[in-house]
């Protein structure tokens, strides 16, 4: 089958934000969504462009418009932030984001009623109804059909640094898992989720999806959960890597970072350069050792297996983009990225609450929703 991928202009960015919805008081989930939605949706009827439904009525996703910078993509999170506290401050709801709830249980929460979803659920059962995780994911527009899977290939060098900075997710039904993301591990249960097959062309893609259409696994291409996948539909590459972000000013210093990433390797392949990879195999275990360790994950770097701290090769980077960033107009935003290096990134400041408070994760919760009012690390 030929799958087509649609025009977009370079290095445009796009950002879908998950939000939980949780009570004022108790600070547990609230399945309130449908309500939330209905009283945004448009006077004609019809979805709001970007207040959108997700899997369960607890969660609600915002998403922006086709942005030419970062700032841009944060004015547009901010204006539909602003939209939804207009509804949910009456209600005694409040918004919070991490990559999992600390204490709320899975076997409470509601399905949205929709075909999609019921699908899903139907068949994935236990893991499929596990799925009380939150992200962030960032489409950057790339030209070129062609530089799609070799700048993938090279994104997946760099899983474990976005997945040890934004991991929030050391909590799970009211346990620390000792992980620092455990939603990493969580979704890639799922069929088709997790890392990406490493093609080397467009065309193995194109069979690759077509043999998964034709058995059943998949009905439409974005039903294809990897953590980095094309998407035809946008003329993106979209990254699908962070936990769910407490703040806005963490969420674009990772969009930040992927569109600095994202551009770099556009340029590599302008000048005829080869992109980094990594066997599959390095490609995994990173991904372990950054859900597990987060920022004190030992990274492997290259295909002769020399490894370093996560950390220590962030602060390199971030020098390595510093010229990306100014030509992106997104250096303030990347800045940030060292913010996160200093004061630790979400899973570190959440058991710091939790620890303050003798184990209270009710704390936590108020933390979390403390730093989504503030729109910053606190």
């Amino acid at each position: 089958m030929e799958i087509p991928f649609a025009t977009s202009e370079r290095s445009t960015i796009g950002v879908e934000w998950e939000l939980a919805l949780v009570d004022a008081d108790s600070g547990d989930l609230r399945q309130v969504a449908r309500t939330v939605l209905d009283a945004v949706a448009p006077p004609g009827g019809g979805e709001h462009p970007t207040i959108k439904q997700e899997l369960l009525l607890n969660t609600v996703e915002i998403i922006t418009g086709v942005c030419h910078t970062v700032a841009e993509a944060g004015a547009d999170l901010q204006r539909s932030v602003d939209e939804l506290r207009a509804i949910t401050d009456p209600l005694r709801v409040e918004l919070m984001c991490a990559g999992t709830h600390p204490f709320a249980q899975w076997s409470h929460q509601k399905v949205t009623d929709r075909q999609r979803y019921n699908t899903l659920i139907e068949r994935t059962q236990w893991w499929g109804r596990q799925m009380l995780i939150y992200g962030v994911h960032v489409h950057v527009g790339i030209e070129d059909k062609a530089k799609v899977l070799p700048i993938l290939r090279a994104m997946l060098t760099y899983v474990p640094h976005i997945q040890a900075l934004s991991a929030s997710s050391p909590f799970w039904g009211g346990k620390d898992t000792g992980y620092a993301s455990n939603r990493a591990l969580m979704f890639q249960q799922l069929p088709t989720a997790g890392l990406p097959f490493q093609f080397e062309t467009w065309a193995q893609f194109e069979s690759y999806v077509a043999d998964m259409l034709h058995v059943g696994v998949i009905d439409q291409v974005d039903e294809i959960r990897w953590d980095i996948r094309p998407s035809p539909r946008f003329g993106t590459l979209e990254m699908r890597i962070a936990d769910g972000s407490p703040n806005l000013t963490e969420v674009l210093a990772f969009a930040a970072l992927i569109h600095c990433l994202v551009e770099h390797f556009s340029t590599l392949l302008d000048q005829g350069r080869e992109l980094p990879s990594l066997p599959p195999w390095f490609v995994q275990e990173n991904k372990w050792r950054s859900a597990r360790y987060g920022m004190d994950a030992i990274i492997i770097l290259d295909r002769a297996g020399d490894e370093e701290l996560v950390t220590d090769n962030v602060e390199r980077l971030l020098v390595e983009l510093e010229p990306v960033a100014e030509r992106l107009r997104c250096s303030a935003e990347l800045a940030h990225v060292r913010t996160i290096l200093r004061k630790g990134a979400s899973y570190q400041r959440q058991r710091a609450v939790a620890r303050r408070n003798d184990g209270d994760l009710g704390a936590v919760v108020a933390a979390l929703v403390a730093e989504m009012r503030a729109g910053r690390p606190l």
